[in-house]
């Protein structure tokens, strides 16, 4: 992927999120199962802009990051690296090309996933990674929720403001439903300012297609790789997967 077909590549994901908040959020149940795993070397698949393999290589994890959009990897390595923390720009299709050696755990958080478009793509990323993990190493997996989505009709997420400069960002997340599973999403961020005219304009808009996997089709796509689920949970604070109330799927597998 190059610059110029990046969707990602003007949005500034580092300042539009309150990461502190998130990872302070996230962090007992990933120390948990992570901590679990039979070594201490961990990928992070779709990282992004690094917060969270930054923080886990702060823990004490050796950290592989991994992302589709040169971009992200580009922040992600804008600061200097510890040495227990690389980044790797790829697609995670080809996750058994583009990574070496053996890992005693991975995470892929967000809206990742529904990159993978195919079910060929699904299942390549999930056959590349089984190949990666020693044996007994959890595979934490956190999206959306589409099955929830889409029975709702759902078409944007949560806003999120941020200030800076004396103004403010607003993340916008835009979607369209698809009868075939297919997610148009629309990451959009506003800039508002009160003072000026007009007080709203927009700093950045993409149009990205995903898939919205849905639980049932994870799970086939899991046990075709050689996975089977461990867990299943509907957020971070451990409450139970509800398929119509969830706002999350947490799939934890090994």
């Amino acid at each position: 992927m190059t610059r110029t077909d990046d969707p990602y590549s003007r949005l500034q994901y580092r300042r539009l999120i309150a990461w502190p908040k998130r990872i302070e959020r996230e962090w007992p149940l990933l120390e948990e199962v992570l901590g679990e795993g039979p070594s201490r070397r961990l990928l992070d698949l779709g990282c992004g802009t690094g917060e969270h393999a930054r923080f886990l290589a702060e823990q004490g994890f050796e950290v592989v990051g991994v992302d589709a959009s040169v971009s992200m990897i580009e922040q992600a390595v804008a600061e200097p690296l510890p040495a227990n923390l690389s980044f790797v720009h790829g697609d995670a299709a080809e996750l058994e090309r583009i990574v070496e050696g053996d890992f005693g755990g991975a995470i892929c958080l967000g809206n990742t996933l529904p990159h993978l478009k195919t079910r060929e793509a699904l299942e390549g990323f999930l056959r590349g990674l089984r190949r990666h993990l020693l044996p007994g190493a959890p595979f934490f997996l956190q999206l959306l929720n589409y099955e929830r989505i889409f029975a709702r009709k759902e078409r944007h997420l949560p806003l999120n403001f941020r200030s800076h400069d004396g103004a403010e960002s607003v993340f916008l997340r835009l979607m369209e439903l698809s009868d075939d599973g297919r997610v148009l999403f629309f990451p959009t961020t506003l800039r508002f300012d009160p003072r000026a005219d007009p007080p709203v304009s927009v700093a950045a808009s993409k149009r990205v297609e995903l898939m919205g996997w849905r639980l049932a089709q994870l799970e086939s796509a899991l046990g075709a790789a050689g996975f089977s689920a461990r867990r299943l949970l509907g957020a971070f604070d451990r409450r139970p997967f509800d398929p119509l109330e969830s706002r999350d799927l947490i799939v934890i597998a090994s």
